[in-house]
């Protein structure tokens, strides 16, 4: 992917972040056993971490959507400001952690249609949301609500997008590389 900036930022590291950030960071690190490059990066501004990771968290246990659900939420968000990073990152997410089946995954990553419904109407839903910046028509917000979901789901959504556009444009601006981890699934739109 074409790069359009030259902002270079340090990737911190517990030993280096600023205050604010280092304990997010050595949290992440007990917890996963190595920081997150994007981590890294949005260490550069505490605030910007502090806010993604209390919206994550948020979306994650605060939502009704199943962890199939919130991946199907973060991956086409992810897809449609394609981020490179977040994609990769959430496709491992989904193939170890959210058990997530690979084809709905598959879908996703190619901008395909996926077999389940109910899961196609949400990743619908949640690309209308991202394209049409908040501005779903009736018919979009029915076939939404007449798949399943709840109205307040739709506000769901909203603090999905929120939390993804901090990482998705965190990641574009500086050009956060993939980790390791994440390696396997590599994605470019």
């Amino acid at each position: 992917m074409e790069t359009l900036n030259s902002v270079d930022y340090t990737i911190r590291t517990v030993e280096d972040a600023p205050e604010g950030a280092k304990e997010f960071l050595k949290g992440s690190e007990k917890q996963m056993g190595f920081v997150p490059n994007m981590y890294g990066v949005m260490a550069n501004s505490p605030a910007l971490l502090d806010s993604y990771l209390h919206g994550y968290k948020l979306f994650r246990s605060k939502t009704n959507f199943s962890s199939v659900e919130q991946e199907v939420v973060f991956l086409t968000i992810s897809h449609e400001n394609a981020c490179h990073y977040c994609m990769a990152a959430h496709s491992i997410i989904a193939d170890t952690m959210s058990k997530v089946p690979e084809e709905v995954t598959n879908a996703i990553r190619e901008g395909k249609e996926i077999e389940d419904a109910k899961l196609n109407a949400l990743s619908k839903f949640t690309r209308t949301m991202v394209v049409k910046r908040g501005w779903p028509s009736d018919e979009d917000v029915q076939d939404f609500l007449d798949a399943g979901y709840e109205q307040n789901d739709i506000l769901n959504i909203v603090l999905a997008i929120s939390v993804k556009t901090i990482s998705n444009y965190s990641n574009h601006i500086g050009q956060t590389p993939v980790d390791d981890a994440f390696a396997s699934r590599t994605w470019e739109k």
